[in-house]
């Protein structure tokens, strides 16, 4: 899917307002200064308003990346760009890329 590739100072979110971020950032490639996601790094969520059993499943924890680059890889595994596909956990709700860089991009 292509897209512009998403670095850790791009803002994403769960569905519910959650701010995500990267467990280990992929410093090989970086674009505007600053380390790029492969698919493979876990996103922690904090901040979820997604109440906890029995009103709903939430808060969302953590998140990982689906779909990402299929012809730009870095140490052999695909990057996140903003077209790409998460599911959080334990609501299995998606991540939304809201802003990154928009300079690079990837298919």
């Amino acid at each position: 899917m292509p897209g512009f590739l998403v670095h850790v100072g791009a803002q994403v979110m769960c569905s519910h307002g959650g701010q995500a971020q990267p467990t280990a950032p992929n410093p090989r490639v970086t674009v505007s200064d600053q380390p790029t996601v492969l698919i493979t790094a876990p996103y922690v969520v904090a901040g979820c308003t997604l109440p906890p059993p029995p009103a709903a499943n939430g808060p969302c924890v953590t998140a990982q990346w689906l779909v990402g680059t299929t012809r730009v890889m870095s140490n052999g595994q695909p990057l996140v760009v903003q077209s790409s596909q998460a599911i959080c956990v334990p609501t299995g709700t998606p991540l939304i890329i809201a802003v990154t860089q928009t300079r690079v991009s990837a298919i």
